[in-house]
C-alpha cells in the first residue's frame, strides 16, 4: 500500500490508468474526494465493494442511448451476417434448398433491423422522465414520497444525508430537482446550497425544501405534512418552465 500526505485541493495522479483523485475537503476526521475516471471504471466504497447492484459509476447511460448503442451493434451484426450469407448463396450455386434456406434466414435479419430502427424511432419520440435527488431524514417518510413520485412518472433517487447526495452528484449528471428535508438553521443551509449547486453542470438547479419554516434559498417551499398531490404538481409546473 502506498500512504501519502496531501493537503486540499491537491491531486494524486495515475496517468497509466487515466485517473486522477482530489482532496477536496477536509473537516475534522472527515476527507472528501473527488475522483476522475472512465466511464468504464467502476468506483465503489469499500463497505458496497461486493454489492454491484449499488456501486457508483460516472454518468449512467440512458435508456435512449442504451436502444441507440443496440440498434447501432444490431445493424452492424446484420451486416456482417449478411455478407457471409451472399458468400454461402454464392457458393452453394444450384443447390435450390439452401439458397432457399439462406434467403429466409437474410429475410429474418431485415426484419431485425427494422424492429431495431422502429424501437430506436419510439424511444427518440418518448418524453424524457424527470430525474429529482431526494434528500429525507426520515427514510421510511422518504421511500414512500419517491414511491408516490414515481408512481406519478418521475425517476427518483434517494440520499440517507447530505454527504451521500454530494457523492452523487460529483458521480453522475445533475438532476432536475434536489428535493430537501431541510434543517432551520439558516448557516448550515446556505452552504449546503452551495455545495449542490457547485457541481458541475448544477449551477441552475431547481431546490425544492420541506421545512416547518420557509428556508432562503431554495426554489420551492412545501411545510410539513408534505402535500405529496401539491408536490407534483409543483414540479410538473416547473418543468414546463
Amino acid at each position: 500500500m502506498l500512504v501519502l500526505s496531501r493537503k486540499e485541493h491537491d491531486k494524486l495522479v495515475l496517468p497509466t490508468l487515466n485517473i486522477s483523485v482530489e482532496v477536496v475537503r477536509i473537516q475534522g476526521n472527515t476527507v472528501r474526494l473527488g475522483i476522475e475516471a472512465p466511464s468504464d471504471v467502476p468506483i465503489l466504497r469499500h463497505e458496497i465493494a461486493d454489492l454491484k447492484s449499488i456501486e457508483f459509476a460516472p454518468d449512467e447511460t440512458t435508456s435512449k442511448q442504451q436502444v441507440a448503442n443496440l440498434a447501432k451493434a444490431i445493424r452492424t451484426r446484420t451486416d456482417s451476417c449478411a455478407n457471409a450469407l451472399n458468400l454461402l448463396h454464392e457458393h452453394l450455386e444450384g443447390n435450390i434448398a439452401a439458397q432457399s434456406l439462406i434467403v429466409d434466414v437474410f429475410n429474418e435479419l431485415q426484419a431485425l433491423e427494422r424492429d431495431s430502427k422502429s424501437a430506436l424511432d419510439e424511444s427518440a419520440d418518448s418524453p424524457r422522465v424527470p430525474h429529482a435527488l431526494l434528500i429525507d431524514r426520515d427514510a421510511n417518510e422518504g421511500q414512500l414520497l419517491a414511491s408516490y413520485l414515481r408512481l406519478n412518472g418521475f425517476e427518483v433517487t434517494t440520499a440517507e444525508g447530505r454527504d451521500d447526495a454530494l457523492d452523487f452528484l460529483s458521480l453522475h449528471s445533475c438532476p432536475d430537482f434536489v428535493l430537501l428535508d431541510i434543517l432551520n438553521s439558516q448557516d448550515s443551509n446556505s452552504e449546503f446550497l452551495a455545495q449542490l449547486r457547485g457541481q458541475t453542470g448544477c449551477e441552475k438547479l431547481k431546490l425544492f425544501a420541506f421545512s416547518d419554516a420557509e428556508p432562503s434559498g431554495v426554489d420551492r417551499w412545501f411545510p410539513r405534512p408534505i402535500d405529496a398531490e401539491r408536490l407534483v404538481r409543483e414540479l410538473v409546473a416547473a418543468i414546463a418552465v
